[in-house]
C-alpha cells in the first residue's frame, strides 16, 4: 500500500512537473484562439481584431485568430470558452453582456463569477443619448421638460434585446423614473435610421455608432454617459448626464479578456503581461480612438481588478433587467 501511495506521488510530481514546463513554454507554436460571442464586423469583433493585432508581438510573434461564436446574447460563445481546454489557447473577449447575461438569458450554461479566469478590461465605449431631429429640446434641460409634457406618449429604440442601447434605454428610465415604450430592431442601423426620420423619439447608443449622425446634424445630442466630458472634438461640448442634472447615472460598453477556468498561473501571468503590453501599444490605442472607444489604463487591467469591476456590473445591472422583466433569445 505504501509503495502504491509512493508511486502516486511520484506520478502527481511528474504530471506538476510537465503542467509548469508547458506553462513555462507557452505559446509554444500553437495559435491562440479568441472566441468573440457575436457576429464578425460588429464593434466588438473589431475590438478584437485589433487586440489580436496588438498581442502578437508581447507574445513571441504567435498567431492570434478570431473566431465568431454568436447566439443567445454571447452565451453560446462564452460558454464555448468556458469549457474549452484551460491551456491559454482559447480566450474569450466579451463586453458588457458578462454583467448582463446572468439575468436576461434564461438557463445559462456557465458561472460568470466562477467558471473563468479574468485577464483584464481592454476599454470602454462611451454612450451618448440622442433623438430625432425634430424634437423641439435643444439641451438636457429642455428635454426633461419635454418628458416630463409628454409621460405615456414617449417611445425609445434599441438595437435589440440585451444590446447596449437596450440596457442604456432601460437605465435612462429608471433613473428619470420615467415609463416609455420601447421599440426593439435588429441592430442599430435601422433604429438610428428610424430616429432620422422621426419614426422614434430616443435612442441611447454608442459613440461609434452616433457620432457620423451627431457630426451630420441629422440627430439631436443631450449628453454622454460618462464621468466626465469626453475630450474628441466632436463631443466635448456635451454634458454628462451627472452634470446635467441626472445623478450618478454612468453606462460604458467596456470589453475585457477572460481564460477557462484552471488555466495555469504562469499562463495567466504571461496572457495579463502581454495584454498590459497591447493596451500601450501606439497602433491599438489609435485604432481604438476611431471607433470612439478609449483604452483602459485604471486597475482593471489587473485581473483582480477586472473581476471586482464585473462583479459590481452584474449587481448594477441585475435589478434594472429584473424591473423590466426582459430576456434575450
Amino acid at each position: 500500500m505504501k509503495k502504491m501511495f509512493a508511486l502516486a506521488a511520484v506520478a502527481l510530481a511528474t504530471l506538476g512537473l510537465t503542467i509548469g514546463a508547458h506553462a513555462q513554454d507557452f505559446p509554444a507554436g500553437k495559435p491562440v484562439t479568441i472566441v468573440v460571442p457575436f457576429a464578425a464586423g460588429g464593434p466588438t469583433d473589431r475590438v478584437a481584431r485589433d487586440l489580436a493585432e496588438a498581442l502578437r508581438k508581447p507574445l513571441g510573434g504567435a498567431s492570434v485568430i478570431i473566431d465568431n461564436v454568436p447566439g443567445a446574447g454571447s452565451s453560446i460563445g462564452a460558454a464555448k470558452v468556458a469549457r474549452a481546454n484551460p491551456d491559454g489557447y482559447t480566450l474569450l473577449l466579451n463586453h458588457i453582456a458578462m454583467a448582463t447575461v446572468p439575468t436576461l438569458v434564461r438557463n445559462v450554461p456557465f458561472k460568470v463569477e466562477s467558471d473563468f479566469e479574468y485577464l483584464g478590461i481592454v476599454n470602454d465605449v462611451p454612450m451618448t443619448l440622442i433623438s430625432k431631429p425634430s424634437l423641439p429640446a435643444n439641451n438636457y434641460k429642455e428635454l426633461t421638460a419635454w418628458i416630463a409634457a409628454n409621460k405615456g406618449k414617449i417611445n425609445i429604440g434599441n438595437a435589440g434585446v440585451g444590446s447596449a442601447s437596450h440596457l442604456c434605454g432601460l437605465l435612462f428610465q429608471s433613473a428619470t423614473k420615467t415609463e416609455m415604450t420601447p421599440v426593439p430592431y435588429k441592430g442599430t442601423a435601422p433604429a438610428i435610421t428610424d430616429l432620422i426620420g422621426g419614426q422614434i423619439d430616443l435612442l441611447c447608443d454608442q459613440s461609434t455608432n452616433t457620432s457620423p449622425q451627431i457630426e451630420a446634424k441629422k440627430v439631436k445630442a443631450y449628453a454622454v454617459t460618462t464621468p466626465h466630458r469626453l475630450t474628441t472634438p466632436l463631443l466635448k461640448d456635451l454634458p454628462t448626464l451627472d452634470e446635467a442634472g441626472l445623478k450618478n447615472f454612468e453606462v460604458t460598453i467596456w470589453h475585457g479578456l477572460y481564460a477557462p477556468k484552471g488555466t495555469p498561473a504562469p499562463v495567466l501571468k504571461k496572457l495579463n503581461d502581454a495584454l498590459k503590453v497591447a493596451l500601450k501599444d501606439p497602433d491599438f490605442i489609435k485604432r481604438e480612438e476611431l471607433l470612439g472607444a478609449v483604452v483602459a489604463t485604471d486597475g482593471r487591467i489587473e485581473p483582480a481588478g477586472h473581476k471586482k469591476f464585473v462583479i459590481g456590473e452584474i449587481a448594477k445591472w441585475t435589478p434594472v433587467i429584473k424591473a423590466a422583466g426582459v430576456y434575450a433569445d
